[in-house]
């Protein structure tokens, strides 16, 4: 009970605790996987092209050609001309003074 000689405000209201709950989620580990699987396939690719290169010679399938000369004709007949009438544009009237009110 409280005491009724004491004055509003010091009247002392106890309140029940309050629970907060927190979750906290853990740290994902190895999140760089799909970099380095980007990165391990650049260098995979780089790798091949070397090799490529290397173990190719002198080997070049464009030496291999027996024939160089090679004669394209690329001009193109003109098309034929349409035989359209003569048609004048046309003609707007000329705009004439504004009416008087």
């Amino acid at each position: 009970m409280t005491d009724p000689n004491l004055p509003p405000e010091r009247v002392v209201v106890v309140e029940p605790p309050r629970q907060t709950t927190v979750n906290v989620q853990p740290e994902r580990s190895g999140g760089g996987g799909g970099a380095m699987a980007l990165i391990v396939g650049a260098l995979l690719v780089v790798v091949a092209v070397i090799a490529f290169m290397v173990w190719n010679g002198n080997s070049n399938p464009v030496d291999k050609v027996a024939d160089t000369n090679v004669d394209v004709d690329v001009n193109l007949p003109d098309p034929p001309k349409l035989d359209l009438p003569n048609v004048e544009p046309p003609t707007l009237p000329s705009p004439g003074p504004a009416p008087s009110n």
